[in-house]
C-alpha cells in the first residue's frame, strides 16, 4: 500500500513550517514546496521531503504533483507580495488549487485569515483597511477553492502570535469573531482537520479564547 503523502505550501518559516513540525511528529509523509533552498536544511532534518518549485509557475507545481503521486492531501499557508507585485495569497494559491484538482488530491485545506469575505464585520474597519490587498487576495483564493470541486476546508486566524502554544484554542463556523491566536495553535488545528471528515467543505475561524485581543 502506497503511504498517502501530504503537501505543505509555505513550509519554510512560520504556520506552515510549524504544519510540517508537526505532520512528521505523527508519523506523516510530509513534501514542502519552497521557491527558496533556504529553509531545506531544517525540514530536511526532520524528514521532511524538499522539492523547489515557484507558485507563480504551474508547471513547477504540475512536475511537483507528478513526481510525488501519492500526494492526497494539500496544506497551504501561501501569502505575501512578490518584488514585482504580484500577491501569492491569491495568484499563488489559485495555480495550487488548479493542479491540484488535476492531479485529483483527496482535501485541499487552505490557511486564510479572519477578514475574508463575511468575516470583514470580525474586525475594525482601521484595521481592514491595513490589510485590504492581502484579504481581498485571500478572498479570491477561498472563493476559488470553494467553486473548485475539491474537497475543502478553510481555516481563517485571528492575529497571530510567535508564542508557545497554549492549547486552548478553537475553531468557530461563527464568521463573527475574532482574536488573538499563537502560530503554533493554528499549526495545531490545521493538523487535526487531517482525515476529519466532519470538517470537510468548511469554513472556520481559529482564535485563542484565552487571548486578549490587544487594540
Amino acid at each position: 500500500m502506497i503511504e498517502n503523502t501530504i503537501l505543505i505550501a509555505g513550509a519554510s518559516r512560520g504556520v506552515g513550517q510549524e504544519i510540517a513540525q508537526q505532520l512528521r511528529q505523527e508519523g506523516k509523509a510530509v513534501v514542502a514546496l519552497l521557491r527558496s533552498p533556504s529553509a531545506s536544511p531544517d525540514l530536511n532534518t526532520i524528514g521532511v521531503k524538499v522539492a523547489q518549485g515557484d507558485a507563480f509557475n504551474p508547471s513547477d507545481l504540475a512536475q511537483i504533483f507528478q513526481q510525488n503521486p501519492s500526494i492526497s492531501v494539500v496544506i497551504s499557508t501561501l501569502g505575501g507580495v512578490s518584488p514585482d507585485g504580484r500577491r501569492v495569497d491569491d495568484e499563488g494559491n489559485i495555480n495550487l488549487i488548479d493542479v491540484a484538482v488535476q492531479a485529483g488530491v483527496q482535501h485541499f485545506l487552505l490557511v486564510s485569515s479572519i477578514g475574508t469575505s463575511e468575516s470583514s464585520v470580525a474586525l475594525p474597519p482601521q484595521v481592514l483597511e491595513t490589510l485590504k490587498g492581502a484579504l481581498i487576495a485571500k478572498a479570491k483564493a477561498e472563493q476559488h477553492l470553494i467553486n473548485s470541486g475539491l474537497t475543502y476546508t478553510i481555516i481563517r486566524p485571528g492575529g497571530l502570535k510567535s508564542e508557545p502554544a497554549t492549547h486552548q484554542a478553537i475553531l468557530s463556523e461563527d464568521y463573527r469573531i475574532s482574536g488573538l491566536i499563537c502560530r503554533a495553535d493554528v499549526a495545531s488545528l490545521v493538523c487535526s482537520c487531517v482525515g476529519d471528515e466532519s470538517r470537510l467543505n468548511k469554513v472556520f475561524s481559529a482564535i485563542d479564547p484565552t487571548l486578549e485581543m490587544r487594540r
